[in-house]
C-alpha cells in the first residue's frame, strides 16, 4: 500500500499556482487510475485506486501548506503505512524549471510543506518528487513569486513536467525508487 501526496492551498484562489503543482500531479494521476479526489478525510481530499496491484491512497491535505503533516500524519497513521511507501509531490524553486527531481529521503530545504511533515511525522525517510517551478527575481517576494501564476508558455512547460512527474511517480512503484531516480531525474552534462 502506498500513500502519494501531492501538496498545496485548498481553493480556487491558488489553483494554478506554482505552489499547487503537487495538486495538479493528484489530478493528472487520479485522471489516469480514474480515481476521484473527492472524499473528505484525514483533513484532505482522498481517492483510492491501484498501481501495479498495489493499493494507493491519492490526498490533497487541504491544511494549506504550511500544515500539510497534520493530514499526512493522521493518513500514513490510519493505514499504517511506513515513510518509505509514502510519495511526496511538491513544488521546488531550487532546481532547474520544469525538471523532475525524484529524491529517496532529505531535508526540507526551504519548503514549509516538507517541514511541516518531517515535524508531524518526526523523520524524513520518505521519497519526494519534486517539480521545478522556477527561480524568483533577486527583488521579488518570495512568498508573492510562489502563489502566482505560470506565464502561457511556463503553464504549456509545467503542464508537461507535471506529466513526467506522475510518470516517476508510477515507476516508483512498479520498479523502485532507484529505477525512478535513475530514470527521471535530469541529467547534467559536463
Amino acid at each position: 500500500m502506498y500513500i502519494i501526496a501531492g501538496l498545496g492551498n485548498p481553493g480556487s484562489k491558488y489553483e494554478g499556482t506554482r505552489h499547487n503543482v503537487g495538486f495538479a500531479a493528484i489530478d493528472e494521476l487520479a485522471k489516469r487510475l480514474n480515481v476521484n479526489v473527492t472524499k473528505i478525510k484525514f483533513k484532505g481530499l482522498v481517492g483510492e485506486g491501484k498501481i501495479a496491484g498495489e493499493k494507493v491512497y491519492l490526498i490533497k491535505p487541504q491544511t494549506y501548506m504550511n500544515k500539510s503533516g497534520e493530514s499526512i500524519r493522521e493518513i500514513c497513521n490510519f493505514y499504517k503505512v511506513e515513510p518509505s511507501n509514502l510519495i511526496v509531490i511538491v513544488d521546488d524553486i531550487d532546481i532547474e524549471f520544469a525538471t523532475v527531481k525524484i529524491k529517496q529521503k532529505g531535508s526540507a530545504g526551504t519548503h514549509n510543506g516538507l517541514k511541516s511533515i518531517i515535524y508531524q511525522l518526526q523523520r524524513d525517510d520518505f521519497p519526494r518528487v519534486k517539480i521545478g517551478v522556477g527561480k524568483k527575481r533577486d527583488n521579488e517576494d518570495l512568498a508573492n513569486f510562489i502563489l502566482g501564476g505560470f506565464t502561457k508558455s511556463e503553464s504549456a512547460e509545467i503542464e508537461d513536467t507535471v506529466k513526467i512527474a506522475v510518470d516517476g511517480v508510477i515507476e516508483i512503484i512498479e520498479n523502485g525508487i532507484d529505477s525512478a531516480m535513475n530514470k527521471y531525474n535530469k541529467r547534467v552534462s559536463k
